[in-house]
């Protein structure tokens, strides 16, 4: 087989060809061109852009000021030499490595660009995209929890509404924040309950049942805004969880207060993606969940009940979605609206495919994703000339990008999606 077809399996799953390589070399050195010209040269020799790195509780920090028609040139040689670098690797090792790292500094020179002749609150940027990135690290949490027992769960969406819906209207009812969460756990649970009841127990099409369940939690949530909380302000108060610092660490300058003064929903998060990946790949209930999904029939014959271990971390996984959810009212101070959800659901399943159906993958993909949700608003108060369109579209047009394999391909769980009876 020559070089130009070999395909490199990587121990994390993921496949990469040499072509993939080599086009992803290409990708960087387009983006250099852009860092050069448009991001660089094409900006007056005098212009800079300055970053506000202070805010409240941190020790102060001065602003960075940065010169950007300099700043676009030398990262666009780094950019560029990262993407010759690939162009000419004979395998794929650490090719992704690459790629991370010239995107990162294709954003940076972005951000400088967009800074040029005024100031950016990076702090303040930084914490918005944490936030964002908050829904998306709980619904790929659920994904991954159904998908690493062999079941699809395209419900996420669908859980993330009712989860919202009901976490509202109970928090609002009770003035109680927690039980209005514990109230978005158990509308995930149910409608988890029912992905697994109707596709282990009958059979049914994992895929079909997952997008019958959005509908139906999409048209319910519809009209219970319309028929209860429209009609009682009361059951629709938009109470949230204010923000709190860890001591001493939201004193750190920059990361300070954008990763330490933050809600109980972004703390839970950071706690369930460490819970998850211990669980998974450190104890026996994780070993039994990876072997249902990659071969049920052999993880039968050592006498691990698949259907019993697939119905509990689907109605586990609905759990972790509903909590999710609930994020989106309660979590964030907003009231309910329809549709508020805004797909993310599906979003948070190219966050599970992006990390390679690993939690800390699942992080990065997350961290990207909430980056690019937080970043228009700043482009629009920076009178940035990129049409408000065009910037709200970057996330699911990074979906579209993650789930057509344009990062590369992976290999999800054997069984993942593959009914299973006993014999």
């Amino acid at each position: 087989m020559s070089p130009e077809a070999a395909e490199l399996a990587k121990p994390d799953g993921r496949i990469v060809s040499a072509a993939r390589v080599r086009g992803m070399g290409i990708f960087l050195l387009l983006l250099a061109l852009v860092m050069v010209g448009p991001l660089g040269l094409n900006v007056h020799d005098h212009v800079e852009a300055t970053f506000l790195l202070n805010a409240s509780p941190a020790f102060h920090v001065a602003p960075l000021v940065m010169p950007v028609r300099w700043i676009g040139v030398v990262l666009a040689v780094v950019c560029a030499g990262l993407g010759i670098t690939l162009c000419i690797r004979t395998h794929g090792r650490g090719s992704y490595v690459l790629l991370s790292l010239g995107v990162l500094v294709f954003l940076w020179a972005f951000l400088v660009w967009v800074a040029r002749g005024a100031d950016l609150n990076l702090v303040d940027l930084l914490a918005e995209s944490l936030a964002y990135s908050t829904p998306l690290l709980y619904g790929s949490m659920s994904g991954m929890m159904c998908e690493r027992s062999g079941v699809v769960n395209i419900a996420i969406e669908g859980q993330f509404l009712a989860g919202a819906f009901l976490a509202e209207m109970v928090g609002s009812a009770t003035n109680s924040l927690w039980l209005g969460v514990a109230a978005g756990a158990v509308a995930g649970a149910v409608f988890g309950w029912l992905l697994a009841f109707l596709a282990l127990r009958y059979g049914a099409d994992q895929i079909i049942v997952g997008v019958v369940i959005v509908a139906f939690c999409t048209g319910l949530t519809n009209f219970l805004t319309e028929q209860v909380l429209s009609p009682d302000q009361n059951l629709n108060a938009g109470l949230g969880f204010s923000s709190f610092g860890i001591p001493l660490l939201d004193k750190i300058p920059v990361i300070g207060p954008a990763l330490f003064n933050q809600n109980d929903f972004f703390y839970g998060a950071i706690i369930l993606l460490v819970v998850m990946h211990i669980a998974l790949f450190k104890t026996r209930w994780g070993l039994r969940s990876r072997a249902v999904s990659e071969h049920p029939r052999a993880a039968e014959t050592v006498g691990i009940h698949v259907l019993s271990v697939r119905y509990r971390n689907v109605i586990l996984g609905g759990v972790i979605a509903g909590i999710g959810g609930a994020w989106f009212t309660v979590g964030s101070g907003e009231e309910f609206s329809a549709g508020m959800t805004a797909g993310l659901g599906y979003v948070a399943l190219a966050v599970m495919i992006f990390g390679r159906w690993r939690p800390f993958g699942a992080l990065s993909a997350a961290l990207l994703f909430g980056f690019s949700t937080a970043l228009p608003s700043y482009l629009e108060v920076l009178n940035v000339s990129i049409p408000a369109p065009f910037l709200s579209m970057a996330p699911y047009l990074i979906t579209i990008a993650v789930v057509a394999g344009l990062v590369g391909r992976v290999r999800p769980p054997a069984a993942d999606g593959v009914p299973y009876s006993r014999e």
